[in-house]
């Protein structure tokens, strides 16, 4: 049954249809075009399975542009056609439904892998078709008067019939004969060529060991030599070639003659110079790419001598809304634009620009003087930056923010300049952006911290890195326990014990939030209940836990809190949840929802940190809260005698207000004896401090309570 021609294998096979079309011509083969397409179909499937296999494997298109040697497809128009057939077809034919970027992108790779695995094997068949030829040439020499002119056919024969360029010069230099292969390969005539002397071959870009190399052979010292060099033709243009170059010796094992086999490689060095653009550029602005730029900055971290390096690591603000906006494509020529003024800044010696994908750039400046360089070449960016790109007639602002690293070289690698650069950039971005700020090794090392942390905080729930302290709530009118507050802390492996303040941000930010503070409202009830069995004498001492703006907007708020609660067996009136004020500032009616089932199931609301959110007073009617916390910015100028009359008037005003609403005032912050007799005087009740005790372990906390009850 064949193939579908809309199928995969219809398709492959009419990629394979043109591929033959196009190197048959060039290859010297006995089959005919049908049977040779037949030979290379095995050659397609292979290419088409490595261009959409799940990890590249350069070995798939070495072994393909080896098949081609073996297909006598030794001629260097043959490699040309085929990579161009590659190229064009591959990606069309074979590609299927994937990224056509990133096909492309593999298929590029796998025309560097054929080129490769071409050469090698054309370079193993002259390697024996050189010592084929160099058994001959001694046969022809060793042999018998009877059996020379036979021997010599058979050396002229493999003299002429050589696919690769082949010459021999006597130990002065002097050519003595030449194949047709070299001479097409020079384009020169045979006389032309046998006027010449081997040392009038020089080029600029002669390797330093390719003469000396010559002259030892010469000298009998060495045996052969294989070299990559370049020959200038009659017309000026340049000839690259592998030149191996061998001694022949006398019967005597004497030097007589000097043998060289010239393999054409122009054709594949400039094909190897096109592929190894592709792989260091951007295909859409033309600028360096992050590899070529890892290897500038790279040789640039590595100069010695007091030579030094300024990086700009630039991305641009907003140019999201820009794409979903106004398209992919606007802004891909937004792109273009920009990359283009960014080139215009780096001109200097020295001075680089690269695109690292999406809109990140970066300039590189090298020299002894980056220090004063690099920022004048930030505000060159910047500047560049300030006109309006046109595009379809819309007038497009550029903002960008650049972070700005700068140093000796020699002291950090790539990535962690690249990092502190990222990470400069980011806190530009969010100082408002459009502007550049200068490494900071601390505020590296902050962000470093943040995001070790953060990357750490999921693990640390499940190994059970966390643990709970309580802080007393003192009744301000006899002095008793009336309860505690739930304060959360890491016991990290590395950074000891952290407070809530350097981990909760980051938990709210990643939605960790949730899982853990399900968990702390778990471990504070069944505190509460422990309290409650052991110390039932003592009266019930209620649990004060934290509640993120998270947390408020979890569906699932209220069911895992009354599952808690009946699990542990816990009474509603034994938790308060405090809510900050700035997380109900403007709260509708669905967010406050779940706080109003809550409050209704006889679960106290606190709302925390009163006074700092600017909250219209008339909304605390609307609020389904019964504690009001006051921030202890309020009660820090009662720390002396006599108190700030200011303070006192406000604190005052607050608590009658509370008061004619029902509802009660707790005090953070009492640090001293003064400051709680005078907030007792004002009407408060409960307080919270230093003063009283601080955070600790849940036993300290109900011996203060035994204390306060008999003493």
């Amino acid at each position: 049954m064949t193939a579908e021609p809309d199928g995969p294998e219809g398709r492959l096979r009419r990629f394979a249809t043109i591929w033959s079309r196009a190197v048959f011509p060039v290859t010297a083969t006995s089959l005919t075009r049908p049977e040779f397409e037949e030979r290379l179909v095995p050659l397609a499937r292979r290419l088409s399975e490595a261009l959409r296999a799940r990890t590249f494997e350069a070995a798939e298109g070495q072994a393909v542009g080896a098949a081609l040697i073996g297909a006598h497809c030794t001629e260097p128009e043959a490699l040309s056609a085929s990579l161009d057939c590659v190229d064009a077809y591959l990606v069309l034919y074979c590609g299927g439904d994937g990224a056509q970027d990133a096909l492309r992108a593999r298929s590029a790779r796998l025309q560097h892998a054929m080129a490769a695995g071409f050469a090698k094997a054309l370079r193993e068949r002259t390697l024996a078709e050189q010592e084929a030829i160099a058994r001959a040439a001694l046969q022809a020499q060793g042999i018998v008067a009877d059996a020379l002119h036979a021997t010599e056919a058979r050396f002229r024969a493999v003299f002429e019939g050589a696919a690769i360029g082949i010459g021999v010069a006597d130990l002065d230099g002097n050519i003595l004969q030449v194949n047709n292969a070299l001479l097409r390969m020079f384009g020169g005539t045979e006389q032309l060529m046998r006027g010449r002397n081997v040392t009038e071959w020089t080029h600029p870009e002669d390797a330093p060991q390719v003469w000396r190399l010559y002259e030892e052979l010469v000298r009998g010292d060495r045996e052969h030599y294989h070299v990559e060099k370049a020959f200038y033709r009659p017309d000026g243009t340049v000839l690259w070639t592998n030149l191996t170059v061998s001694l022949l010796r006398d019967a005597d094992g004497e030097p007589q003659f000097q043998l060289a086999l010239m393999e054409d490689t122009t054709e594949r060095r400039l094909l190897n110079l096109r592929l190894r653009y592709e792989a260091t550029h951007d295909a859409l602005t033309g600028l360096p790419n992050r590899t070529l730029f890892f290897e500038r900055l790279d040789k640039a971290l590595a100069a010695g001598d007091g030579q030094r390096f300024g990086l700009c690591y630039l991305d641009l603000d907003g140019f999201k809304t820009i794409n979903d906006s106004l398209g992919h494509a606007a802004g891909d020529r937004l792109l273009v634009e920009v990359a283009d003024r960014l080139q215009s800044c780096a001109t200097a010696p020295g001075e680089m620009v690269a695109r690292l994908g999406g809109d990140e750039f970066v300039a590189l400046t090298t020299g002894p003087d980056t220090e004063s360089e690099v920022d004048a070449l930030a505000d060159r960016i910047m500047n560049a930056l300030i006109t309006p790109v046109r595009i379809d007639g819309r007038e497009l602002t550029v903002r960008g923010s650049i972070g700005i690293v700068e140093g000796p070289a020699g002291e950090r690698g790539p990535a962690e300049v690249l990092r502190s650069a990222d990470i400069t950039m980011y806190r530009a971005k969010s100082a408002g952006g459009n502007r550049y700020e200068l490494a900071d090794a601390e505020a590296d090392a902050r962000a470093i911290t943040r995001h070790g942390l953060t990357t750490a905080l999921p693990a640390a729930l499940d190994r059970g890195e966390f643990f709970i302290e309580y802080q007393p709530l003192v009744h301000l009118g006899d002095g008793s326990v009336h309860g505690a507050e739930a304060l959360v802390r890491w016991l990290h492996p590395q950074h000891g014990v952290l407070g809530p303040d350097r981990f909760i941000p980051l938990a709210e930010h990643t939605g960790l939030i949730v899982p853990l503070g399900r968990w702390v409202l778990e471990q504070s009830v069944r505190q509460a209940m422990v309290w409650q069995e052991r110390h039932s004498d003592a009266g019930p001492l209620r649990i004060n836990v934290n509640l993120s703006p998270c947390q408020l907007t979890h569906p699932g708020l209220v069911s895992d809190t009354v599952d808690i609660l009946e699990r542990v067996g816990l009474e509603p009136n034994s938790l308060c949840l405090e809510v900050t004020e700035s997380a109900l500032i403007g709260a509708d009616d669905d967010l406050l929802k779940p706080l109003r089932r809550l409050a209704e199931m006889g679960v106290d609301i606190a709302l925390d940190d009163f006074g700092t959110g600017y909250s219209n007073l008339a909304n605390l009617r609307r609020l389904p809260v019964s504690i009001l916390k006051l921030d202890r910015s309020f009660t820090q100028g009662m720390q002396q005698f006599p108190a700030d009359p200011v303070d006192l008037k406000i604190v005052e005003g607050i608590v009658s207000l509370a008061h004619s609403l029902d509802l009660a005032v707790t005090v953070e912050g009492v640090e001293t004896g003064a400051q709680a007799e005078q907030l007792r005087l004002l009407g408060c009740d409960t307080a919270q401090g230093w003063y009283y005790a601080r955070p600790g372990p849940p036993d300290r906390l109900h011996d203060l309570a035994l204390v306060d009850a008999t003493g």
